[in-house]
């Protein structure tokens, strides 16, 4: 007869709709560590062996259960390992009928996927259990540091694992509430941004949705804002972009968004450009430009720290290749001089609008090698901004240099 404490672990995974790997990572989700296995997550199924409390801990936060009461349980199992007992199946029943599990657990995973449970638990009004709050806050910074080096691919699954644990988690956070519902929305907007890369944008529309909903909930603008600018690269036309950008420079205005401002200016700036309006494009790359002067992106929101000034310089060589300004030569030089031979953080982007710049600028060896650089770059980290930029760099390149555009044409497609 299976012991009772290895059924309600079972019972856990299964009320989240996991299997036993996507337990694992859920768990490793929740404790910023990748030391759970799908093997491990079956010993304890099959009761040969108790979770010891720190294990319990991360657990009841991937669960969404009160610790106290799984410790409790656990304790009364490593008795019963200890005497060689299992009980009587009347007192197996009693287990069955304990409320261990609680309702959240069991109306979140009623909805099929990551956002539709976080907006469900946002909905239900409830408390979540902030004994994990601080890890689970941590790791959602973490992810979107990650981001900058890692591609979708890799990235995905484990923002989907830390999103269903905040999820489960959100029901019982008490005074933590607020601070995890942000972190939920900070992990929703990332897991958008996965799916967009990956081409999913029905999938990216939904995350953003419930990003918007988190900053509601939580009274925060600056995270709508996120999912705002996010979302503009999904909109269908510059003006479209152009709109939620507008929206989004008011959800960060004030101190501690230097750097979010910045990113959503230079965003507007580009739209601009594309839109043919030339005006407005310098008026909103100087304010992008004046916000960063006040900028710490390594020191406000995890989000932001892919705005480096490598990143800054690419936006305005972005926006100054669309207008056909002369400051663009100007501007690709001091880049090249500023990055040296180092690969920046978010290099795929910002190598690309270095490239096109240089094409575009007339210094064509220069150009070419940046090419070169930027094609091994997409190679590490394919992503949908990378494609973007190698159809315009392919347009730009020498005829002599055609194998590279056959290359970059093959990726961007």
């Amino acid at each position: 007869m299976p012991d009772p404490f290895a059924e309600l672990l079972l019972r856990l995974r299964k009320e989240a709709n996991r299997t036993q790997e996507e337990q694992a990572a859920a768990i490793n989700a929740v404790s910023g560590r990748d030391t759970m296995t799908r093997r491990e997550v079956s010993r304890y199924e099959k009761f040969e062996n108790v979770p010891t409390n720190h294990t319990l801990a991360h657990i009841a936060a991937a669960c969404g259960v009160h610790f106290e009461e799984l410790q409790q349980e656990a304790k009364a199992a490593r008795t019963r390992r200890r005497k060689g007992y299992i009980r009587e199946e009347e007192d197996l029943d009693n287990v069955k009928r304990r409320t261990v599990l609680g309702g959240a657990v069991m109306g979140v995973t009623a909805v099929a996927e990551p956002w539709g449970r976080l907006a469900f638990a946002l909905n239900k009004g409830s408390k979540i259990d902030g004994a994990s709050a601080v890890a689970l806050i941590d790791r959602a910074a973490e992810l979107h540091v990650k981001e900058l080096n890692l591609s979708a691919h890799r990235l995905q699954n484990a923002v989907a694992s830390h999103l269903d644990a905040i999820t489960t988690a959100l029901p019982r956070a008490g005074g933590h509430e607020r601070a995890l519902t942000i972190a939920a929305g900070e992990t929703a907007a990332l897991a958008g941004w996965m799916a967009w890369d990956l081409g999913d944008h029905d999938k990216a529309h939904a995350y953003y949705k419930v990003t918007s909903d988190c900053a509601d909930t939580a009274g925060h603008p600056p995270l709508r804002a996120l999912a705002l600018t996010y979302a503009s690269y999904c909109a269908g036309t510059p003006q479209e972009r152009m709109k939620f950008l507008s929206q989004a420079a008011q959800d960060v205005r004030g101190r501690g968004n230097a750097t979010a401002a910045a990113w959503v200016h230079g965003r507007h700036a580009e739209e601009a450009a594309q839109a043919g309006y030339d005006a407005d494009a310098l008026r909103a790359l100087d304010r992008a430009r004046f916000a960063y002067d006040f900028a710490d992106h390594t020191g406000e929101q995890a989000w932001v720290r892919f705005m480096t000034p490598h990143r800054m310089d690419s936006l305005a060589l972005s926006v100054y290749g669309q207008l056909g300004r002369q400051e663009l030569t100007a501007t690709a030089d001091n880049m090249v001089e500023r990055l040296g031979t180092a690969l920046p953080d978010g290099g795929v982007v910002v190598l690309g609008d270095l490239a096109s710049a240089l094409l575009r600028g007339g210094d064509i060896d220069q150009g070419v090698y940046v090419s070169r650089q930027f094609a091994a770059a997409t190679q590490a980290k394919p992503n949908t901004m990378g494609r973007e930029r190698a159809r315009t760099i392919a347009a730009c390149l020498p005829d002599n240099e055609q194998e590279l555009a056959h290359h970059l044409r093959q990726f961007a497609s």
